[in-house]
């Protein structure tokens, strides 16, 4: 499959208008005819106002405005963008990721709307919104991913685009489990989907221990109140993994890999008789994030960045690997949770592909669900989303732990820091 860049080109994207393709409309893309609208009188989504320059950050808000999207509401979305501005030399001090204009389902997809889902649920349920931070939108990509097909029987080339909110900088994901995902994915077999929702990842409240999956942990309430219960669930360092496998003894190095944020999707396409259109559960994975959970602080955050200043009654104190590359090992005074010098930026991730099923062999390929994904109609209604599905049933990836996309590759430096 090639590698196709769009006419986006230019150094910024400049308030582009909703790319659309000639050969079908997906969901994300909208309706296809929001080309007609002039991004700068456009109204602005919820999701516009998400992001202002911190101290370490350089450019301004209305610098990083520029790179926005009209989306399939008609509103005005942020999107994609470097970590710095090519027009300007400026920072906006975060990273969303690779760059989506690689993959070969771009011309499809077009620029994937930050929140996009979040709006929607605003409309289908205005007494209960779910607004996500604008740092925590990451994509990754990656042409030709082998997976397996006919029960395992033989091997299948896909396409993947993703974009899942994975803020790991403050207390949020501590107790909300809705987040928005964005999927397009397009294998040689004919399974086909492009989907956008509010994925509930796990319980609403509590998250599961990194280094230990099997530890759930109640963290309060989550919001919206009402969020509903989802598969998977959310892994996330609390203060006994940090003494269990960080805080060693002299001579030792830390376990830095038992701090890593795994968060595992399970997702799908429902008609409103229930039937499921479609099934896919990508594993989306952070190292080196910038928080862990500690009850005995307010507002329960701690900083993984302090650990390597800390030393316990005993002598156990962090040693190596991110510690070393920035404090030495706490020698370098005045490193800060969101300091530049710091690796605890969120900025290495990957993703496990794993199952992807769809069962529409009937049709039709476009359908329109609530912000969660369910009630699968043929005809709008207030707060849907557009869903575009294949007519065909299939199954690829069917070895829970699929193949890892991402991996190697780090969205950080260029003045990348936390809260990214």
């Amino acid at each position: 499959m090639r590698v196709h860049l769009s006419a986006l080109t230019a150094a910024r994207f400049i308030a582009v208008t909703w790319a659309t393709s000639s050969t079908v409309v997906l969901a994300a893309c909208g309706s296809g005819d929001t080309g007609s609208i002039d991004p700068a009188t456009a109204p602005r989504s919820i999701a516009m106002s998400a992001w202002t320059p911190g101290t370490n950050d350089t450019c301004t808000r209305e610098i990083h405005d520029q790179y926005a999207v009209v989306g399939p509401d008609g509103r005005l979305y942020p999107t994609w963008h470097p970590a710095v501005d090519p027009a300007t030399g400026c920072s906006f001090g975060h990273d969303h990721g690779r760059d989506p204009r690689g993959s070969d389902l771009y011309e499809e997809s077009g620029p994937i709307p930050f929140g996009y889902a979040n709006e929607q649920l605003v409309a289908f349920d205005p007494a209960n919104p779910r607004n996500e931070d604008h740092v925590g939108h990451k994509i990754e990509w990656e042409n030709d991913v082998e997976l397996t097909a006919g029960g395992g029987q033989f091997q299948v080339r896909c396409d993947v685009l993703t974009k899942l909110h994975q803020g790991t900088h403050s207390k949020d994901a501590f107790t909300n489990n809705l987040h928005e995902l964005v999927y397009h994915l397009n294998c040689g077999d004919g399974t086909r989907f492009h989907v956008v929702l509010m994925t509930a990842i796990g319980k609403p409240g509590e998250f599961r221990r990194s280094c230990d999956h099997g530890v759930a942990i109640q963290a309060g309430t989550a919001t919206p109140a009402n969020s509903p219960e989802g598969g998977g669930f959310r892994a996330i360092p609390d203060r006994f993994c940090v003494e269990q496998e960080v805080l060693v003894p002299n001579g030792q190095n830390s376990n830095f890999f038992a701090l890593n944020e795994t968060w595992e999707t399970s997702n799908s396409i429902r008609r409103e008789d229930g039937h499921t259109l479609a099934f896919f559960n990508p594993y989306y994975q952070v190292r080196q994030a910038s928080r862990y959970y500690n009850p005995a602080i307010a507002p329960t955050v701690g900083r993984q960045i302090d650990i390597c200043y800390e030393t316990e009654a005993n002598g156990d104190r962090a040693a190596g690997d991110y510690c070393e590359s920035s404090t030495q090992n706490g020698q370098t005074p005045g490193v800060t949770w969101d300091d530049p010098r710091s690796r605890f930026d969120g900025a290495r991730r990957i993703v496990d592909v794993n199952n992807n099923r769809i069962d529409n062999a009937d049709g039709p390929e476009v359908w329109y669900t609530d912000p969660f994904g369910r009630n699968g109609r043929t005809a709008p209604f207030t707060g849907s989303v557009r869903q575009w599905i294949a007519k065909s049933t299939n199954e690829v990836g069917v070895d829970v732990n699929g193949p890892v996309i991402g991996n190697g590759s780090y969205y950080g430096g260029s003045g990348v820091h936390a809260p990214n």
